[in-house]
């Protein structure tokens, strides 16, 4: 890195500066420790300005800059290039303004998930987005990959709800739009460019967020059917019994389930919520806000659907404590995982008619190259948004390379997406084109010449100019 010392202590000061063994693993490797980046140094600046300032001289030398937020990605976009920049915002974390008369909350891009999430509801509003990294997710990473999460069925992902956006470009130019409203068309919205952008075409510092009025019911549910073909007639079935309430479906294949409650029990001591041996299990919520009906409501639903065969088994919350359990089941699945590492881990999209076609051809073409391989397969089925975690041989080496090859080629033919929330990162730029045509990623490359010619922005990521 070609930038002095004494010019970023001028910006960010000693303090906020890290160097050598200074940078802990928190800058260094991602949450499943498959990514390890080597900074030159790390800054943790407190305001916009700061940013900008330290953006001007990086593109004046040409020096790699990469944001690191809550390094809960999944596919390497928080890796600082070597020797390069890492830009924590981590004290840039306030919540500046929550504003429920437009139902609005304006955030630095460096505040916790969670932390929002109660400070909205402190003020008696909701923040719809949630998932499993709440608690470590910054503001900034989830917009940079348009996290989706468990809710994206009825409130949709980050990019829905982003109604303004603060960035600081390639040179340091600070462009800045924190209206509050819902339409503008006034021109091209270059928001939705910086959305899911991953940190290659600016860096956000401030937001304005949608907010929606605080849900104060919620019903939660771990039910069973027998096939994927009944999973999806129930799922149609609540969104129109439940008046549009229903906010969360969640999907495991069977064996997925039997694999994830069988390691809670052991390691968490935590029970099996239903029992196994089930085609599929799916945690259903809703939530409202009639105290006296919706509870009521749910029950019928759901018995109804017990009643015809659709779901041959339920398990209903009936306080926190059990719905914190039932949702553990979703959220703590790495317990299951974990003695499968090194594994391949999929994020990805498709037509819900084809879902089964999709788990039923990977497991086919893996047994046919890797007779010993183990897959299993969950994920946010309202939204056709599916996880798959791949070993195609446990205890020898994983090739990852030659599983994605297989995973992907599959996603290709039925004409899916290799990525629904986690991003591109460096893990699965080389796989970009297999679901965008040439015509979309030269567009892609145009966009990214034209807002960083020089390329220092979180360079490698997405694709190699």
């Amino acid at each position: 890195m070609d930038i002095a010392s004494s010019a970023l202590a001028d910006i960010v000061g000693e303090a906020n500066i890290l160097t050598g063994d200074d940078i802990g693993d928190r800058y260094r490797i991602d949450f499943l420790r498959k990514h390890e980046a080597a900074p030159g140094v790390v800054l943790r600046p407190a305001s916009t300005e700061e940013v900008s300032a330290i953006l001007r001289l990086a593109h004046s030398e040409g020096t790699p800059v990469t944001v690191i937020g809550g390094q809960t990605g999944m596919c390497g976009a928080a890796m600082a290039s070597p020797g390069g920049i890492g830009l924590s915002l981590e004290r840039m974390n306030r919540i500046e303004e929550i504003d429920p008369a437009s139902m609005t909350m304006t955030v630095q891009a460096g505040c916790v998930l969670q932390v929002a999430h109660e400070a909205a509801e402190e003020q008696g509003v909701f923040l719809p987005l949630d998932l499993g990294a709440r608690g470590s997710a910054m503001i900034g990473g989830v917009i940079g990959t348009n996290a989706g999460g468990n809710r994206v069925l009825r409130w949709g992902m980050m990019r829905d709800m982003v109604l303004g956006l603060e960035v600081v470009l390639a040179d340091g130019r600070i462009v800045s739009s924190l209206g509050k409203v819902i339409k503008d068309n006034a021109g091209y919205n270059w928001k939705h460019l910086l959305i899911g952008s991953e940190g290659t075409l600016g860096v956000v510092t401030r937001a304005v967020l949608r907010l929606r009025p605080l849900p104060t019911t919620q019903q939660t549910a771990i039910v069973a059917t027998g096939s994927f073909e009944d999973a999806i007639r129930l799922l149609r079935n609540l969104e129109a019994s439940l008046s549009g309430r229903l906010s969360s479906f969640e999907l495991l294949w069977g064996d997925c389930y039997g694999r994830v409650v069988d390691a809670q029990l052991k390691q968490l001591k935590r029970p099996c919520p239903l029992p196994k041996g089930y085609g599929f299990y799916i945690v259903v919520e809703a939530m409202g806000s009639d105290r006296e009906g919706d509870d009521a409501q749910f029950e019928r639903a759901l018995a109804a659907e017990l009643d015809s065969g659709l779901v041959v088994d339920a398990v209903l919350a009936n306080s926190d404590t059990q719905r914190a359990t039932l949702w553990g089941v979703r959220d703590e699945m790495h317990v299951g995982f974990m003695n499968l590492m090194p594994f391949c881990n999929y994020d990805v999209s498709m037509a819900q008619s084809v879902m089964p076609t999709f788990v039923s051809r990977v497991r086919e073409d893996l047994a046919k190259r890797y007779p010993e391989a183990v897959s299993y397969f969950y994920g946010h089925a309202g939204d056709g948004n599916l996880h798959a975690i791949v070993n195609q041989d446990p205890g020898k080496p994983l090739e990852s390379l030659a599983v994605d090859e297989i995973v992907f080629g599959v996603i290709r033919e039925l004409g899916g997406s290799i990525a629904a929330e986690h991003g591109i990162g460096t893990l699965r730029r080389q796989f970009l084109d297999w679901t965008r045509s040439d015509d979309e990623v030269w567009m892609m490359r145009a966009i990214k010449q034209a807002l960083d010619p020089k390329g220092i922005l979180n360079p490698g990521k997405v694709f190699e100019l």
